[in-house]
């Protein structure tokens, strides 16, 4: 299963942190963000990925290469100088991701979530990992009855920002700047979302204050 990490994000909430310096490279316990993922999903068995780049991708790419180095491959979707969102980034990568289903991991969150459980999960065209609401996210996004994603209960938990997408979803979009979660829940209304709750580890690297707190945190369990 191939992997395709989200990094084309201009990470505008970490205000001059990433005035010079891309989101995923920024440090955490002396690893890039990004590198914190590439170790983990490699440990798992994921050696295969695709990153989307347009902010400072330039950066991404000097600094990761092919991959060789951790004994990966990666490919790289360049987006130019506008990032296309979540959905349209996708949807331009996808000669690089092939005809079957693969995991999208958004390169600003952290988490020690098993990615290697997922390979199993495929039984609809899209599978999301949820957590309970963090306080900057207390709506939460959507609902998780049995296993399957529903129509919006009175609970709600947040998308961790992990999930496998079957391909298959993109058929009747054009090339463009769009969002996914409409797709998302296009799918939804057609029962073809299933899900899981995360209880472990996760947290947003969205603000300063996050990931200082998240560095923390790291270091300490070292």
């Amino acid at each position: 299963m191939k992997v395709m990490i989200l990094a084309a994000g201009r990470g505008v909430r970490m205000g001059a942190l990433t005035e010079n310096c891309p989101k995923p490279l920024l440090k955490l316990a002396g690893k890039s963000l990004i590198e914190h993922h590439l170790l983990a999903l490699k440990e798992q068995g994921f050696n295969e990925f695709v990153i989307n780049v347009a902010y400072l991708g330039a950066q991404i790419k000097n600094q990761l290469g092919d991959g060789e180095k951790w004994g990966i491959h990666i490919d790289y979707s360049n987006e130019g100088d506008q990032a296309l969102e979540t959905g349209g980034g996708i949807f331009h990568a996808l000669p690089l991701l092939g005809s079957e289903p693969f995991l999208v991991v958004n390169g600003d969150v952290w988490t020690d979530f098993p990615y290697a459980s997922l390979r199993s999960q495929m039984t609809r065209k899209i599978h999301l990992v949820l957590v309970k609401n963090p306080s900057h996210n207390v709506a939460g996004d959507f609902s998780l009855v049995g296993g399957r994603i529903v129509p919006d209960l009175a609970e709600r938990y947040t998308y961790s920002g992990v999930g496998v997408f079957n391909p298959a979803i993109f058929e009747l979009k054009r090339a463009g700047i769009f969002p996914l979660a409409p797709i998302i829940r296009e799918e939804i209304a057609r029962c073809q979302v299933t899900g899981q709750l995360h209880l472990g580890e996760w947290v947003d690297v969205g603000t300063p204050e996050r990931m200082t707190e998240l560095e923390r945190k790291l270091l300490l369990s070292q």
